[in-house]
């Protein structure tokens, strides 16, 4: 039986900055979703290298080729901010066995809080299971090429901020 409406997925992150791994599970997403948001958080709990101005414009860099994504931004409960957008599934990508621990006491969590609601766990292409942000923020600051990691404009941006941090 047919949806009667759009099944929307919600995939949150701090994206700080989003990397070519981020963008594998943004596609594979748009193949499984009629609607896809990527919720870019706050960050409150983190330190972020980029204001959130700037990892949702980057955000929106990357989603341009994908019509159904939308860009937002979000803070306080994650549970809120499905719940208040229709979300029926919260795309989690995996990258590793480290991150399974993590990811399936969240999904856990989210299940209790929002019944109604899937987890959907997407990996990466192989040859993007390796990329974290933290990882490619560390490599940009120590001088580093990133361009295998992140998309070009993701790669300026990461570029212009390390000079203006004066570390490069």
């Amino acid at each position: 039986m047919p949806l009667s409406h759009p099944v929307i997925a919600v995939y949150p992150g701090t994206f700080d900055p989003m990397t070519l791994g981020h963008e594998d599970v943004v596609r594979r997403a748009t193949q499984l979703f009629e609607r896809v948001i990527v919720a870019v958080a706050a960050g409150h709990h983190k330190k972020t290298m980029f204001t959130l101005q700037e990892r949702i414009e980057m955000a929106r860099e990357v989603a341009k080729p994908y019509p159904q994504v939308e860009v937002e931004s979000f803070s306080g409960l994650m549970r809120d901010f499905v719940v208040s957008r229709g979300g029926k599934a919260m795309v989690r990508g995996l990258r590793a066995v480290t991150d399974f621990d993590y990811e399936f006491q969240l999904a856990g969590m989210n299940r209790s809080l929002m019944p109604d609601v899937e987890t959907v766990f997407l990996t990466p292409s192989d040859k993007y299971q390796f990329i974290s942000s933290t990882f490619v923020r560390e490599i940009a600051v120590l001088g580093g090429e990133v361009d295998k990691f992140v998309s070009a404009t993701v790669q300026q941006r990461l570029a212009e901020k390390v000079r203006s941090l004066g570390r490069d």
